[in-house]
C-alpha cells in the first residue's frame, strides 16, 4: 500500500460559466480561429488551454434522428457555453433551454492544428436521460486537458421525452423515435471522428466517459452498432442501473401519450405543435396509466430511456453484460461507498447495537452474517457505516464486471471509492457525484462537493492520473503512486479501493452484496 501524501498535487483556476450560445460574430480581435467541417469557429486561450464552447454538431425535428447542422460563412464565436436540452428540474431557468439549438460539443485543449494526436475523453453528462448538461463547472474539461495533454469533450443531447419518445406504432417516420437522445450522442461522436484532429486530438484514441446517467448512456453506445468504431475505451462510474423498458412497453407508453392529448396515431404529427411542458405533463399522466412511477433506490429504471430495436440498440446494458459488437473495448468500471443512500453519519453517538437493532428489522436472522461480511470488508468499520453502504450500484457493477471480463479479452479495471467527503460535516460520506471533481482534477470548481483540504487535492491529483492514462493507453495503473492494479476477472474480483490511502482489494464484498441481493 502506498500512501498519497507522496504524491504532488496542482492547484486550481476557476473558469467563468454561462448558458448563453454560440453566436455569429467577426473575425476581428477572435483567437484562435479553427476551420471544422461546417465553417470556421473562433474560442478563447487561457493558461496554456484552448477553450471552444457551443459547437453545433446536429440539428434536428422533434422525435426525428439528428441530421448535420447547416454550414455558416463567417467566423461562429464559440465562447459560452450553449443552450441546454429541454427539462424540468428546480435550478435550470426556461432561459437556458432551447429545442432546437442544444446540440452543441465543448472541447478543450493543449493544441490545434499541431499535427499531435493526444487522447480524446468525451465526458456524457449525468442526470439519468431526464435532465443535466454539459455545462456544469464539476465537470468543466480545463484542468483535466492542462494536466497532461488530452483533449477534453463534452456533449448536450436530447433528453426525457423529446429525446425518448417511442413513436414507432405511429408509421415508418417514427421507426427511430424511442431513441434519438441516445442518436444524437453518436452523431457528437461522429463530429468527433470527423472534427478532433483540427484541436490536436487523435480520432482513433476516443474514451467515453460519464457518471450515474452517463454512466448508462457509456453503457448504452456499447451495445450500439452506429457508435462502433467511434470510441476505443469506456469509463462507466456509477452508473449500472438496469433499463427494464422493452420495446412493447415503450410502444405502449407513446400510444399513451397520444391519448392523454386527445390525439390518433394518424395525427402524431400535431405533437410538433405541443408545448414542451404540455407534453411533459401528458407524458407523466402516460406513465402512470402504463408502466407505472419508478420508486427510489431500486436497481432498475423505466420511462422515456433507450429502448432495444434491434437496430440501433440491440440490448439493454448491465443485463448483466454488454452488446458483443465492442469485444475489444478496455472497460473501466466502479462506485462509491455510500451513492445514494441516506447516511447515519449525522448521528454522531449512534453506539454499535442501536445500529444492530436497525439492521434487525432489515436483516432478521441475517444480521450477524451481515455485520460479520461487512467487518471482512471494511475492517475499520463504524456503527454508522453499518446503516450506510450503497445497496444499489455496487451489487450490479459486481455483476456487470464478471460478466464482462468473461466475454472478452479486453481488460477490465474496477474501482471503488470509498473516501468519505467532509461536506456537510461529514454527513454525506462518499457519496454519488463526489468523484466528479476527483476524476476531472477540479477540487477549486467543485469544493461544494469535495472541500479544499490537502487530502481532496492529492485523491484528485491521483484518481486523474488513472483516468488519464487509462484514456491513453487502456490502463488505468500510476505508477510509484498506486499499488500494482491488475486487470478484474470473477475469480480475482481485483478493485483498486481510491481513499486517503489506496490499496487493492480481491472479491473484498462479493457475499455482503450477494446477502444484500438475497435479502431483498
Amino acid at each position: 500500500m502506498k500512501n498519497l501524501t507522496h504524491f504532488s498535487f496542482f492547484s486550481l483556476l476557476a473558469l467563468g460559466i454561462c448558458f448563453q450560445a454560440c453566436t455569429s460574430g467577426s473575425t476581428q480581435n477572435q483567437n484562435p480561429v479553427v476551420e471544422i467541417t461546417y465553417g470556421q469557429i473562433s474560442g478563447f486561450i487561457n493558461n496554456g488551454v484552448y477553450s471552444f464552447k457551443g459547437i453545433p454538431y446536429a440539428k434536428a425535428e422533434r422525435f426525428m434522428p439528428p441530421q448535420q447542422p447547416d454550414a455558416w460563412n463567417g467566423v461562429l464565436e464559440c465562447v459560452k457555453f450553449g443552450p441546454i436540452a429541454m427539462q424540468v428540474n428546480s435550478w435550470s431557468p426556461d432561459s437556458v433551454m432551447d429545442e432546437k439549438s442544444l446540440f452543441t460539443v465543448n472541447v478543450w485543449t493543449q493544441g490545434i492544428e499541431d499535427g499531435k494526436k493526444r487522447p480524446v475523453m468525451v465526458w456524457l453528462h449525468g442526470g439519468g436521460f431526464s435532465f443535466g448538461a454539459s455545462d456544469d463547472p464539476v465537470s468543466n474539461g480545463k484542468k483535466l486537458a492542462q494536466k497532461d495533454d488530452v483533449v477534453i469533450v463534452s456533449v448536450n443531447h436530447r433528453l426525457n421525452i423529446l429525446g425518448f419518445l417511442d413513436l414507432s406504432a405511429c408509421g415508418d417516420r417514427y421507426a427511430r423515435s424511442a431513441n434519438v437522445g441516445m442518436l444524437d450522442i453518436v452523431e457528437a461522436l461522429k463530429w468527433v471522428n470527423r472534427n478532433i484532429e483540427k484541436f490536436g486530438g487523435d480520432p482513433k484514441n476516443v474514451t467515453i466517459f460519464g457518471e450515474s446517467g452517463g454512466g448508462g448512456k457509456v453503457g448504452t453506445l456499447m451495445c450500439m452498432p452506429g457508435a462502433k468504431g467511434l470510441f476505443h475505451k469506456a469509463i462507466i462510474q456509477s452508473g449500472t442501473l438496469v433499463n427494464v423498458m422493452t420495446k412493447e412497453k415503450s410502444s405502449e407508453l407513446g400510444l399513451a401519450v397520444l391519448g392523454v392529448l386527445g390525439l390518433t396515431p394518424e395525427q402524431v404529427s400535431l405533437l410538433d405543435t405541443i408545448p414542451y411542458k404540455t407534453l411533459v405533463e401528458a407524458g407523466n399522466r402516460a406513465m402512470a396509466q402504463t408502466v407505472g412511477s419508478r420508486r427510489p433506490g431500486t436497481r432498475t429504471m423505466f420511462g422515456f430511456g433507450p429502448v432495444p430495436d434491434g437496430k440501433d440498440l440491440l440490448q439493454q446494458p448491465f443485463t448483466p453484460g454488454f452488446s458483443d459488437i465492442i469485444y475489444d473495448v478496455p472497460l473501466m468500471i466502479g462506485t462509491t461507498l455510500n451513492e445514494m443512500v441516506k447516511t447515519a453519519y449525522a448521528e454522531k453517538d449512534l453506539t454499535m447495537e442501536q445500529a444492530r437493532e436497525r439492521l434487525q428489522r432489515i436483516y432478521g436472522g441475517k444480521t450477524d452474517r451481515y455485520i460479520e461480511l461487512y467487518a471482512q470488508a471494511y475492517l475499520d468499520f463504524t456503527p454508522q457505516d453499518l446503516l450506510s453502504i450503497d445497496n444499489v450500484f455496487r451489487p450490479n457493477t459486481i455483476m456487470a464486471a464478471d460478466a464482462r471480463a468473461e466475454s472478452t479479452l479486453a481488460p477490465v479495471y474496477s474501482y471503488l471509492l470509498t473516501w468519505k467527503s467532509p461536506v456537510d460535516d461529514g454527513t454525506r460520506g462518499s457519496f454519488h457525484g463526489v468523484d466528479i471533481p476527483l476524476a476531472f482534477n477540479n477540487i477549486e470548481l467543485g469544493k461544494h462537493w469535495t472541500g479544499s483540504s490537502e487530502e481532496a487535492y492529492i485523491l484528485a491529483d491521483v484518481m486523474s492520473s488513472s483516468w488519464i492514462n487509462f484514456a491513453k493507453t487502456g490502463n488505468p495503473n500510476v505508477n510509484e503512486v498506486l499499488p500494482v492494479w491488475n486487470a478484474y476477472t470473477r475469480e480475482n474480483g481485483e478493485t483498486m479501493i481510491f481513499d486517503n490511502e489506496c490499496k487493492v482489494v480481491n472479491n473484498h464484498d462479493r457475499e455482503l452484496m450477494e446477502l444484500i441481493m438475497n435479502n431483498e
